[in-house]
């Protein structure tokens, strides 16, 4: 059979509600409105005898040791839930930065999933497939069918698509990996503690792109204060990116340390994107589309 072939994109949490710490199992319970961008990394499947994965790009080197890879966890669950699993060699291209807020190896195990669903004939909806996605991580449910989309609970909870319209926007990483327990840590509510703060909007589907904006603006990241008392120069990149011309939003992604803007049009998106690689040569910087 042929390479199969799949893109892993980023995951961006336009909204990131907190509203507590679930006294059954000590989980964060969130609400977030999901969408994803047109940058990613790419991963391949040749069907073979052997279970393995290599990484190649350009943020191979942070992506750390293979065998702890999401690519392969996900592989491995799938495998104990199917009886003579087909797999085979993964091929990962690394686009999108670690420990970043966006997703990257939960979109990662995601890709790898869907590509050994297509090759065993199993539908992405398929229990068994869903399991092995809830049992990788929290994240990699959601970016099973990577289209925007209500996320709840700790990550098990996936509302319907929505088909908003595509948002113009632009992405930046300062450099500095955020892992996610030292946000939730900072954040410092105890289990069974409430969070405090205005209802998450109501988000229906078929949304063109001032509607989407108007419905997530008064919305928030509830990560986004406790992240800048880890990283401080996440406050720098929203700071950039607000002063540039044609931004309408801008904010915190996951629990950081990559923040987005959404823009007017591509054109403004795609000239702010040049004057903060110009500023700011070391960061990550990508011109995109969320959907």
């Amino acid at each position: 059979m042929s390479v199969l072939t799949t893109r892993a994109p980023a995951k961006i949490n336009l909204t990131l509600h907190v509203l507590g710490r679930r006294p059954e199992d000590g989980y964060h319970a969130l609400e977030s409105l999901v969408a994803f961008a047109e940058v990613a990394d790419t991963l391949e499947l040749a069907p073979g005898p052997d279970l393995s994965l290599d990484v190649s790009g350009p943020t191979a080197g942070p992506a750390g040791p293979l065998d702890d890879n999401l690519v392969l966890r996900a592989a491995r669950h799938l495998a104990a839930g199917v009886d003579g699993l087909r797999f085979g060699a993964f091929r990962l291209h690394k686009q999108l930065p670690v420990a970043a807020g966006i997703g990257g190896g939960s979109s990662d195990a995601a890709a790898a999933l869907r590509l050994l669903a297509e090759l065993n004939e199993l539908p992405i909806d398929h229990p068994t497939v869903v399991a092995a996605a809830r049992a990788t991580g929290a994240d990699v449910p959601v970016c099973l069918d990577p289209r925007a989309r209500m996320m709840r609970g700790a990550g098990e909870e996936i509302g319907p698509v929505l088909g908003l319209a595509a948002l113009p926007t632009v992405l930046v990483n300062p450099g500095v990996p955020v892992a996610t327990a030292p946000v939730f840590k900072a954040l410092g509510l105890a289990v069974g503690q409430v969070l405090d703060g205005a209802a998450h909007p109501a988000i229906t589907s078929s949304l063109d792109a001032d509607a989407v904006l108007g419905a997530i603006a008064p919305a928030r990241n509830d990560l986004e204060a406790p992240a800048l008392t880890v990283a401080p120069v996440i406050g720098e990149a929203l700071a950039l990116l607000r002063a540039q011309g044609g931004c309408r939003l801008a904010r915190m992604s996951g629990s950081g340390a990559t923040v987005f803007a959404i823009f007017s049009d591509d054109g403004a998106a795609q000239t702010a994107a040049g004057a903060i690689r110009a500023a700011q040569p070391g960061w990550w910087v990508e011109p995109t589309r969320l959907a």
